[in-house]
């Protein structure tokens, strides 16, 4: 088995109407309720879209600061992403897609190191 990472960058999804998410939602809710019942799922989820929300962390130097907002202003930001394990990159492939058709957008898939 091999974990997988799928994500998106918040940039990619686009200007569409609050109509058009809301028809969104339920299905790549269903996405997750199927990784579950197929026994692939580890954690999904969204992310707060202002990344001036976020804070971070950094010991770099010798002394751990805190610092609030992103780490690095960049107008691509990661927006949600969802964990799963399945037996090969194949089957990874699947889900992404599922995952792709669900929410709209394109997602990218990275396998985590063993």
């Amino acid at each position: 088995m091999s974990t997988y990472l799928i994500y998106f960058n918040q940039a990619w999804i686009g200007e569409h109407t609050e109509t058009w998410f809301a028809v969104r939602g339920p299905l790549a809710h269903a996405v997750v309720d199927d990784m579950k019942a197929a026994g692939v799922y580890v954690f999904a989820g969204g992310l707060e879209e202002d990344p001036e929300d976020a804070f971070s962390a950094d010991a770099t130097s010798g002394t751990l600061t805190f610092t609030d907002g992103p780490y690095a202003p960049n107008p691509q930001f990661l927006g949600g992403f969802a964990v799963i394990e399945v037996a090969d990159e194949q089957a990874a492939r699947h889900w992404a897609g599922k995952v792709a058709e669900a929410c709209g957008w394109p997602q990218e898939v990275r396998r985590f190191k063993p």
